[in-house]
């Protein structure tokens, strides 16, 4: 089974610092995280000025400021990419980071990005996926808020350079109800358009991103954050380091216990096999050419002997010996 790819959502949480995103790199990293990802953009080409702020969005910062002033605030330059990109490599995590504007695409690709994460927010947006078909990359999209012809779609002009696409589930909400997940829809994607498919969480807890595991999701993305009270859109619906840690050793967990989906005794049930299952032993004295019969036979515990399932086979047989009661049967 290959090993689920988990992705430390940074987002936007490192509040437009370098070295608190880089703090987030070295959390990220000890938490047992493949990659972690951030958000570039430039805030002009992202949104206009007068645009409002989401409900989440004024629950978490308030109503004093605009999306626009908001994301302006959040927004790292590409210097600061560069040196996260580097530093990202020297922490042997890898480096994501979802572009909102074209300009941040070709920035991305030129300095090596290998891995295209798509947000759910653009997946019509048409200009938008067509540059980045043309770049033969890997890519990863979220599929919040989209319905299967949007998805279809989309992966109509992803599809004209790249057949390496994965699909994440997602429910675009801040944090998502439980009601909302619908996490068999990502099985339905996987049936629908033959991809590999993930799932990016936004619940409270790791419950759901476990369950998308058990469901064959390949990729988890979970927002991730340093401290849940910063100011801030995303940090009160991150998972915390130590959050995240538990999150990577229960995936961890469950993909051991997938296995391979062959149906065999392990190692550990053919020791314990002989101490659990039974061996037919004599229900009562038994005679030497005594007929063996249902009322003078038993199955009782251990099973070293003669299976029970072999019963119809001594059944009017003639025993060979003596036998007293409890005794293994050994003809």
């Amino acid at each position: 089974m290959r090993k689920v790819m988990i992705i430390a959502e940074a987002g936007v949480n490192h509040n437009g610092d370098i070295n608190l995103a880089k703090k987030m790199v070295d959390a990220a990293s000890e938490a047992g995280a493949d990659a972690i990802k951030f958000q570039t953009f430039k805030t002009q080409y992202l949104v206009v000025q007068t645009a409002k702020k989401a409900k989440y969005q004024i629950l978490n910062t308030g109503n004093n400021s605009s999306q626009f002033e908001m994301l302006r605030e959040l927004e790292l330059d590409q210097s600061s990419f560069k040196e996260l990109f580097q530093y990202c490599i020297g922490k042997n995590i890898k480096f994501i980071s979802s572009p909102f504007d074209l300009e941040s695409v070709d920035f991305l690709n030129a300095i090596g990005l290998d891995t295209f994460k798509i947000p759910s927010g653009e997946i019509t947006n048409y200009l938008y996926l067509k540059k980045i078909a043309t770049l033969n990359r890997k890519i990863i999209l979220s599929t919040g808020m989209a319905t299967v012809d949007e998805i279809k779609e989309a992966l109509d002009i992803l599809k004209e350079n790249t057949e390496n696409i994965i699909l994440l589930h997602c429910t675009s909400a801040y944090p998502a109800s439980m009601q909302e997940v619908n996490l068999k829809a990502m099985c339905t994607m996987k049936q629908i358009f033959h991809k590999e498919v993930g799932y990016s969480d936004h619940t409270l807890g790791i419950e759901v991103a476990v369950a998308a595991v058990a469901l064959g999701a390949c990729v988890i993305e979970k927002h991730f954050t340093l401290d849940r009270y910063l100011p801030g859109p995303d940090h009160t619906m991150s998972l915390e380091p130590n959050e995240f840690k538990k999150l990577v050793e229960s995936i961890r967990n469950i993909e051991q216990a997938l296995g391979d989906g062959i149906k065999k005794p392990t190692v550990t049930e053919l020791i314990n096999r002989e101490f659990v299952r039974k061996s037919l032993v004599a229900a009562k004295v038994i005679r030497q050419g005594e007929v063996f019969s249902e009322d003078n036979l038993c199955a009782k515990r251990p099973g070293n002997g003669i299976s029970p399932m072999q019963l119809n086979r001594l059944v009017g047989c003639n025993a060979k010996r003596n036998y007293e009661k409890d005794e293994r049967i050994d003809e």
